[in-house]
């Protein structure tokens, strides 16, 4: 059994095997998530370019210094991601994946 770091939440299309044949691929990750406190600046600088190449098409970062969720959309080829919007308390965060699915900032950052 894998498991995964609790700064560092995959959220990964449904397979009928559950991934025990073979690990996901960037091609498999809906959203990926990283908590930061001491950690923002290393998610933004090496792990925010590494999952844009990676072409993940959606990552968050739940920043809780500043207590709001950057969120990072259309990855591009040279490690950034074209879109960039930073949402704080009292407002709600929406997924490319599930866009019925509403989830509450103030849920996520505590």
């Amino acid at each position: 059994m894998s498991t995964v770091s609790p700064s560092r939440i995959p959220l990964l299309d449904s397979r009928d095997d559950f991934y025990a044949t073979e690990k996901p691929t960037a091609n498999d990750v809906c959203l990926l998530i990283e908590v930061a406190d001491s950690s923002l600046e290393y998610d933004r600088e090496i792990k925010l370019p590494l999952h844009a190449q990676s072409g993940i098409e959606e990552f968050w970062i739940v920043n809780l210094i500043d207590s709001r969720i950057e969120v990072y959309r259309q990855p591009q080829s040279d490690g950034t991601y074209a879109d960039r919007t930073d949402i704080g308390s009292g407002q709600t965060l929406r997924l490319l994946a599930f866009p019925g699915v509403l989830i509450p900032v103030d849920e996520l950052l505590g």
